[in-house]
């Protein structure tokens, strides 16, 4: 029975990367799912040591791709109210995206939104159309290298499960 855990959780690691890659919080699935599988094997092959560092994984993953859009802008002259027009345009662009053609509309959606999110409100604040773009471009370039980030993070936590989970 213990295989049939471990490959249950090996294929929701790797549903865990698709919904990443959708911009879907998949890190969190990857962590549930190595916690139901360590209380099902009463944690004889995953530990809380394991857990834990799945859990920070996911946090930081998570807060990395959220954040490094707004940095990015705040980086290219952006104020507050782009960081948030940056991270509120990403969730958006990200929905609205999904709909269409889940994987590559979703990533599109969501340097677009930050983009249009941060470039829209720091015009909104400055009026000068040159430089709410640049703000704009660097919020959309912050928020693709978070998703890059976020998903090597996933990449990692695929890798700790697949060794320590191993039966």
């Amino acid at each position: 029975m213990i295989w049939l855990y471990y490959i249950l959780l090996l294929l929701t690691a790797l549903l865990g990367l698709v919904l990443v890659l959708i911009t879907l919080p998949g890190l969190w699935l990857m962590t549930a799912a190595a916690g139901i599988y360590a209380l099902l094997t009463h944690g004889l092959h995953l530990g809380f040591k394991t857990l834990l560092a799945l859990l920070i994984f996911s946090a930081a993953g998570e807060a990395i791709e959220m954040l490094a859009g707004s940095a990015a802008a705040k980086q290219a002259g952006g104020g507050r109210s782009s960081m948030i027009g940056g991270i509120v345009g990403g969730i958006l662009g990200g929905i609205i995206g999904s709909f269409f053609l889940p994987i590559v509309l979703s990533i599109v959606g969501v340097c677009v939104g930050s983009f249009v999110g941060a470039a829209g409100f720091e015009m909104f604040g400055s009026q000068r159309a040159v430089h709410s773009v640049r703000v704009g471009w660097g919020a959309a370039k912050g928020r693709f290298q978070g998703m890059i980030v976020k998903l090597s993070i996933g990449i990692v936590m695929s890798l700790l499960i697949l060794i320590a989970a191993f039966p």
